[in-house]
Formats: C-alpha cells, sequence, structure tokens
C-alpha cells in the first residue's frame, strides 16, 4: 500500500512515519520538562534497583 500523501501548493509530500513524528515529539520545546520528569524518574528508580541503593542505609 503506497504512503499517505498531503498536498500542499501542487507539491505532494509524504507524511513523517512513526519513528519520526515520536523523536519530534520527544525534541519539541514543550515536552522538555515531561521527558526531563520522566528520564528523572527512571533513573531514580534504576538506582534504587541496583547496588547502589545500598549506601542509603545507616550504618
Amino acid at each position: 500500500m503506497a504512503p499517505k500523501t498531503v498536498s500542499s501548493k501542487g507539491r505532494t509530500l509524504a507524511e513523517p512515519n512513526f519513528a519520526q513524528s515520536a523523536y519530534q515529539s520527544f525534541t519539541s520545546k514543550e515536552n522538555r520538562s515531561v521527558v526531563t520528569a520522566i528520564g528523572m524518574f527512571a533513573a531514580g528508580v534504576a538506582f534504587l534497583h541496583s547496588s547502589w541503593a545500598e549506601m542509603l542505609l545507616p550504618a
């Protein structure tokens, strides 16, 4: 099946695929705070799940 096209001033442009649209939405300035918060949460969960979390226990 041929990709969907959008016509603009006589030219035919192909719509961006899923990977391109996902990358553009992740890197847009509007979503920067959300992407940063999700990244910090993931880093915190990874830290607490690792053996490095034992540093937080009192001696």
